[in-house]
């Protein structure tokens, strides 16, 4: 079985406030509609409603392009989440409480978007902007997935890794 690629939020909103913008470069949003329709790129519930607090274009076009098997149920990984979790609350002495606070609301997609990925890591790989990070005040995807050896790309990365071009 190939990959399946498991977007972040800032996937969607950083394309669509900097790099991508819809009413520029609708080939991007083409491509991502074409990956989701057959299943290559999925992403979660907590994604989704990160997205949908904004009521904005962004939202429009998600609601409007992305099938509805597109947003997987975060909550199926339990087993997964508690690691995760337990991961994160045990941080102390590397990120401040507020950090540690913050990846754990049930709110805040990146913990449950780990937890998915976690629960099936030889077919999921993240697709994120973000960086690791030596900063005390935020717990970034790749220093998680550093932790549990998940796969993660940046979106040009996965493109590439798919031979997709727009």
């Amino acid at each position: 079985m190939s990959h399946v690629y498991v977007v972040d939020t800032n996937f969607f909103i950083q394309a669509h406030r900097v790099t991508y913008p819809l009413d520029v470069v609708p080939s991007f949003w083409n491509k991502v509609k074409e990956l989701a329709d057959s299943g290559k790129i999925i992403s979660i519930d907590k994604v989704k409603n990160e997205i949908f607090k904004n009521d904005d274009e962004l939202k429009e076009w998600c609601k409007n392009n992305l099938p509805s098997e597109f947003w997987k149920d975060s909550s199926k990984n339990p087993l997964e989440y508690g690691q995760i979790a337990a991961w994160g609350a045990s941080q102390t002495s590397r990120y401040t409480q507020n950090a540690i606070q913050e990846f754990l609301d049930a709110e805040e997609a990146d913990a449950f978007l780990m937890a998915f990925t976690l629960a099936d890591l030889l077919n999921r790989k993240v697709i994120t902007y973000e960086r690791p990070s030596n900063k005390k005040n935020k717990i970034k995807i790749p220093d998680v997935c550093a932790v549990f050896g998940i796969k993660y790309l940046d979106p040009i990365a996965m493109f590439r890794e798919l031979g997709e071009t727009f």
